[in-house]
């Protein structure tokens, strides 16, 4: 399209025009509309309070968010090996990451902060929810990957956007099930221990300030 625009401005008179039809002027009308920066710090705050309310803490969704870069990280990677570019059908597919990436966590922080509520250590429950949920997670992964994989080997007509949007969640969703299982259960332990000691902190204040 950039192509057609600049040939367009050196070969024909100014007086003349042109305009888009189809799925190229819808592409021309999203890159005119909302960034997609804000399209995905939206997704992540809609994500955030559906987990601060599940968790009924603000703090524990940090370590599931925190697998979201790993998974983009992937997608990108994916896109690159493949030659291909990042257009909107591949923001699309960063969008659906935001959930599936988060989905991964949230079965291993929902065990391990029951197991914590329960009495045992942060460091045993992180490392007991990574144990009792990497099957459940593989599998629903391993689905997920082989479910999207004729849009990435696509062909005919339109064959392009979906090679694109299927290679962007196929390489995202493999980052973010085989490298960020292992970061979920360290952040949970560390989001955890945070809160604790700022607790701890917050009572002996207040402990002192009433003998006081």
């Amino acid at each position: 399209m950039r192509a057609l625009e600049e040939t367009f401005a050196q070969t024909m008179p100014r007086e003349m025009g042109f305009d888009y039809l189809g799925m190229s002027f819808q592409e021309k009308k999203a890159q005119e509309g909302i960034p997609a920066v804000v399209i995905f710090g939206f997704s992540l705050l809609c994500v955030f309070l559906i987990l601060a309310a599940l968790y009924e803490s603000w703090s524990l969704p940090v370590s599931v968010l925190l697998g979201t870069p790993v998974a983009v990280f992937g997608a990108f990677m994916a896109i690159w090996l493949r030659g291909q570019v990042n257009n909107v059908y591949a923001q699309i597919g960063l969008v659906v990451l935001i959930g599936l990436a988060a989905k991964n966590a949230i079965l291993i922080v929902e065990f391990a902060k029951s197991s914590h509520e329960q009495g045992r250590h942060p460091e045993d429950a992180a490392l007991e929810g990574a144990r009792l949920r990497l099957r459940p997670i593989l599998m629903t992964s391993f689905a997920f990957l082989f479910g999207t994989l004729p849009l990435a080997i696509s062909a005919g007509s339109g064959a392009s956007a979906r090679q694109i949007m299927g290679t962007a969640v196929i390489g995202g969703t493999a980052a973010a099930s085989l490298i960020a299982i292992f970061l979920i259960p360290v952040t949970f332990y560390v989001v955890v221990k945070m809160t604790e000691r700022r607790g701890n902190k917050r009572r002996t204040e207040s402990r002192e300030a009433y003998h006081v």
